[in-house]
């Protein structure tokens, strides 16, 4: 198991933290997803390493933008 917190710009509410983890609960691997609206925070625990631009298009799709 991996467990990797990436930053997430753009989010304010409950919906952006539901439309996040609904886009990277769908990569394949992932077996949770943690939105913390507030700081910007989203941990994203899988059975491996993922590869960042799989992560940043994922939040892309959900109109948001990966900061690290």
């Amino acid at each position: 198991m991996a467990e990797t917190t990436y930053t997430v710009k753009g989010m304010s509410c409950g919906h952006c933290a539901a439309s996040v983890t609904e886009e990277v609960g769908g990569i394949a691997g992932v077996s949770a997803v943690n939105v913390d609206v507030a700081s910007g925070k989203v941990t994203v625990t899988s059975d491996a390493a993922l590869d960042v631009q799989t992560v940043d298009a994922a939040v892309t799709e959900a109109g948001y933008q990966l900061v690290s």
